[in-house]
């Protein structure tokens, strides 16, 4: 089929919804763009069609004449087909171009009329497709796009081929998708790369992160899918977008989901899609197969172990027909793609796979796997086989892996009688618990709301609430009716009360931002877990109380952290995010004590990664990466944070306070307009949680992101909301958010002098009593900002100084840069800060900004080194036209004119707003009102003023 240059297709696919293509999309952009052609290939299923159709709707407006195939395996037996397809439609428009003989051969394979072969008519033909190719590009460009070219009928594929290798130097592109083996390494694509035109990207598509999967899945509506359940569609598909929805379909039909550990319901789609090479093997090489597709980490020696006698020969037999991929590194059995073992496990029934698992039980060394694959061979309850469960999942829990924890204890709690102790309802709490260690808080909610639905005992039911209350996160408003139920549950049982008032401490500072009530309730369920003499939540009611007291500025806090990590310890407790270690960190950090912080929590994170604990780890990586960037190393700070910004959305967990930090780690070492999105993005989520201390966080992220961008007016709304809601709060210490010093500067630049010196001075009376060293030498490098703004100007250039150097001894690098720029630009720029002073001309040239360049660049701060470029640059030359003078132009506001005189130099919106120190849309708005009042509509008309006036 053939579509002109200006046919509007219907329903033109948008390639914004085409799903972790991004970088493909990128290089193919900038491979078609420059007129050469692209080559998409990868497996069955993986997106290739989807891909070929964005980039054809994108690259269609461009091209004159748009010429399309798409082969199916059942049509590539007729000859000349895909050709009809390509050139069908517009042969008519070219004939009477092309020679006699050519026509002549060209028309016959097109029509079926006459005789017409490639043996017969072999080299007219070839010149006939090549010319026909020529004159259409004789008339404007030509864009080529075929699909699954694997299906090519052999003349077609020729002939496409050898036009293609000789289209060099004429306005024609290819852009061309076919379909390759599972496993990376195959160069299946090859072949046809040698029949595309010269120089040809070859781009494969790769399988879809975790993430993408999940995105995926939630745009086609399948919603509501636990997160367990999208990491093994994930895991089973592949990554392949087709398998992935087709396993998402199956279960939003099936009638009941499948619990941890089962094998997902595989759709009989898929399952003969993978599965027809199977009835080419024997049936006890299916059994060993099935062996296989049981074990975890199947091995030929495993397979022996297990009563397969002939495993090399039928797993060589699997191999040669694609069903197990060769193992040159280690000595595993590994299927070609998960699928195929999802699906080979699903074939079978309940007997043959009680069978291979019983096999396995005997067989396997690791006492984990034989607890796990006895259970899956016995039916019905046995107290024995729980008990092994239970072994396993301690074994599993000590080891680092709570995820295989929670399998094993679900499984124990179906083998476990009701009338034993443990009873089944605590084999599953402590799976939950398990859970939310390893992450799975949906899952883990889910249990515990099965526990609730029948436990009666008062210990279960407090310890099931208590699971639901922390798998909501700072979602705290969603569950809030659980707290007089979780209450009532409790009684007058002191250890039961202290889960429940340790918990409504976080309810007081995530959904009331009380911080005095949330110390005096964790305080509270410190004293009653002591008691009761439950250590590990006194330990975290400590840990919790120490937190509140250090950001209130409280005395107590150095104590109640001492109190916190007296012994007896509990090993998970001191390292968790909410314990006593934590609580260290953030004083010695907030103490500017930086290389005693990082030390303290390198360990941390090294314990909890080792421990498996999901939340933990994601705290501490952002705490991590907030101690680089405290010491100004900003590249290794993105890293860290761009990791954790990654567990976070793959596991769901504070997802707010992940993107908040990391767009403080963006604003400072990475790009500046991701610094926005993600700190609209927390505002946005801790509004919608009602969770007002990182509400306040994701503020001051924005309003610093905002700065950084140039929009203070933007970054002094956003920080006035912060200085409200934390004095709501009850913040007191300055070195909790580090505002200020942003809130400061930004006052200043939009002339609001005596604002930014009240806030200096009542922060500078907190820092001073809390001795908060860093959080001073800000605030004097702000000062110094008002102070030139009045114009003292050797006041001003001491202080800057001074700030640098105590930055410096600090070891607060990108602080310390920020001082050297703004001393720069107060020496050589006076007006760039918007103090311009009567009698004090620039002085210009580059070198004042040496040694801002120079710390800039040690820091790895790309976006300030971006602004140090723009305000170093030479000067323009002066504009040939006079100042603007004009009664019109007169009636401008200053701003204003400074725009407009810009414009008559010929700037663009982008680099006023680099000169002017305000935003590109703050450039466009006062644009607007500049048309509006000289009653013009474009920037041309400023420029025709100008020109009148010269003229005058």
């Amino acid at each position: 089929m053939t579509v002109r240059g200006d046919f509007k297709e219907p329903a033109r696919p948008r390639p914004d919804l085409v799903i972790g293509r991004e970088e493909l999309f990128a290089r193919a952009r900038e491979q078609l763009s420059g007129g050469g052609s692209v080559l998409v290939h990868g497996p069955a299923g993986i997106g290739k069609s989807t891909v070929l159709r964005a980039l054809a709707a994108e690259c269609a407006d461009s091209a004159r004449t748009v010429l399309r195939c798409s082969a199916t395996e059942s049509e590539s037996h007729l000859p000349f087909l895909a050709l009809a397809d390509l050139l069908g439609l517009v042969v008519d428009e070219i004939a009477d171009r092309l020679p006699a003989p050519q026509r002549t051969a060209l028309e016959s394979a097109l029509t079926g009329r006459g005789e017409s072969t490639l043996q017969r008519d072999g080299l007219a033909l070839r010149l006939a497709v090549l010319s026909a190719f020529r004159a259409l590009a004789a008339r404007g460009p030509v864009l080529i796009v075929a699909d699954d070219l694997q299906w090519l009928d052999p003349a077609s594929a020729e002939l496409l081929g050898f036009a293609a290798r000789r289209l060099g130097g004429t306005p024609v592109r290819m852009l061309c998708a076919v379909r390759t083996e599972t496993e990376p390494q195959a160069q299946d694509h090859d072949r046809f790369l040698r029949a595309s035109p010269p120089e040809t990207l070859a781009l494969r598509v790769a399988p879809l992160a975790h993430a993408q999967v999940a995105e995926l899945l939630v745009q086609r509506g399948y919603t509501g899918l636990p997160r367990s359940t999208v990491r093994d569609i994930h895991r089973t598909s592949g990554g392949n977008p087709l398998f992935a929805l087709e396993l998402g379909r199956a279960l939003a039909e099936s009638p009941t989901r499948p619990s941890p550990g089962e094998p997902l319901p595989v759709p009989t789609s898929l399952r003969a899609l993978v599965l027809s090479r199977l009835d080419m093997l024997s049936a006890e090489a299916r059994r060993t197969l099935l062996v296989v597709s049981a074990g975890a980490r199947p091995t030929l020696a495993l397979l022996h172990a297990a009563g397969r006698e002939n495993a090399e020969a039928e797993t060589a037999s699997a191999t040669a027909l694609g069903l197990l991929a060769t193992e040159r590194e280690t000595p595993g059995i590994r299927f070609a793609h998960p699928l195929v073992s999802a699906a080979l496990y699903a074939e079978a029934d309940a007997q043959e796979r009680r069978a291979a698992h019983a096999a396995l039980s005997r067989a396997a060394s690791d006492p984990i796997e034989r607890a796990r694959h006895l259970a899956l061979a016995t039916t019905g309850t046995d107290p024995a086989v729980a008990a092994r469960l239970g072994e396993a999942a301690t074994a599993a829990r000590d080891r680092g892996a709570p995820s295989v924890a929670v399998g094993l204890g679900l499984l124990a709690a179906r083998h476990t009688p009701a009338d034993t102790r443990p009873g089944p309802d605590e084999r599953r709490l402590q799976a939950a618990e398990d859970a939310l260690t390893a992450g799975e808080t949906d899952l883990a909610r889910d249990i515990a709301r099965q526990v609730l639905s029948r436990a009666t005992a008062p210990t279960d039911r407090v310890r099931a609430w208590m699971v639901v209350v922390d798998a909501a996160g700072q979602a705290m408003a969603e569950i809030d009716a659980v707290f007089p139920q979780a209450l009532a549950d409790a009684g007058d049982d002191p250890g039961l009360v202290a889960l429940v008032r340790y918990q409504l401490a976080w309810r007081a500072l995530l959904m009331d931002g009380e911080m005095a009530k949330a110390r005096e309730e964790a305080a509270r369920a410190a004293r009653l877990a002591a008691r009761a003499g439950d250590r590990r939540t006194e330990l975290l009611a400590l840990g919790f109380q120490a937190q509140m007291e250090t950001l209130m500025g409280h005395p107590d806090a150095p104590s109640t952290i001492q109190r916190a990590m007296r012994e007896p310890q509990d090993p998970r407790v001191a390292c968790d995010h909410n314990g006593a270690g934590a609580a260290r960190f953030r004083w010695l950090i907030m103490g500017d004590r930086l290389a005693e912080a990082r030390t303290a929590i390198t360990a941390l994170l090294r314990e909890v990664q080792r421990r498996g604990m999901v939340e933990s780890e994601l705290h501490f990586l952002r705490g991590l990466a907030e101690t680089e960037l405290r010491s100004g190393h900003c590249g290794r700070a993105l890293d860290l944070a761009r990791e954790s910004l990654r567990l976070a959305r793959d596991t769901g967990i504070g997802e707010a306070a992940t993107a908040m930090f990391t767009s403080l780690a963006e604003a400072a070492g990475g790009d500046v307009d991701r610094a926005l999105t993600l700190a609209h993005e927390a505002v946005d989520r801790a509004e919608e949680d009602g969770d007002l201390v990182y509400l306040s966080r994701a503020l001051g992220a924005l309003g610093h992101a905002q700065l950084v961008a140039g929009d203070a007016s933007a970054a002094v709304h956003s920080l006035r909301r912060v200085r409200e809601l934390e004095e709501g709060l009850g913040v007191i210490d300055p070195a909790r958010g580090r505002w200020h010093g942003d809130l400061a500067e930004a006052l200043v630049r939009i002339g609001e002098t005596a604002e930014a010196q009240d806030v200096i001075d009542v922060t500078r009376r907190r820092a001073l009593r809390l001795e908060r060293e860093s959080v001073l030498a800000v605030l004097d490098r702000a000062e110094a900002l008002v102070r030139a703004a009045r114009g003292e100007q050797g006041p001003a250039e001491r202080q800057l100084a001074s700030a640098q150097d105590r930055l410096a001894k600090l070891g607060y690098g990108l602080e310390e840069a920020r001082a050297a720029y703004a001393l720069a630009d107060l020496r050589t720029r006076p007006p760039a800060l918007g103090f311009a002073r009567a009698g004090v001309t620039p002085v210009p040239g580059p070198t004042s900004y040496d040694e801002a360049t120079r710390l800039f660049r040690r820091c790895r701060a790309l976006p300030w080194l971006r602004q140090v470029e723009t305000a170093s640059a030479p000067p323009p030359a002066a504009p040939a036209t006079p100042p603007l003078a004009s009664v019109a132009l007169n009636a401008l506001a200053a701003t204003e004119r400074q725009v407009a005189a810009l414009v008559m130099e010929g700037a663009t919106n982008r680099e006023i707003a680099a000169r002017l120190f305000i935003s590109v849309k703050t450039v466009e708005a006062t644009l607007t009102r500049v048309y509006r009042k000289l009653g013009i509509r474009s920037r041309v008309d400023i420029v025709r003023l100008a020109a009148e006036r010269r003229a005058d």
